[in-house]
């Protein structure tokens, strides 16, 4: 007796690939979503910082 090896190669559903390609973008969407709710700290004022021109040498 033979055993007959049953595998799904060459064999692509369209309706799993479907379903699987919505799940993902679902996922990603989700992620960018919960991303967007957080809010990252931030500075609160500009930082400027003045650089005097002595310092500054010409090189040629």
């Amino acid at each position: 007796m033979q055993f007959i090896k049953n595998t799904s190669s060459g064999k692509v559903s369209i309706i799993g690939l479907v379903i699987k390609s919505i799940i993902g973008l679902g996922v990603i969407l989700g992620i960018i979503f919960f991303l967007s709710t957080i809010d990252f700290p931030a500075p609160k004022k500009e930082i400027e910082k003045i650089i005097p021109n002595e310092n500054f040498k010409i090189v040629k």
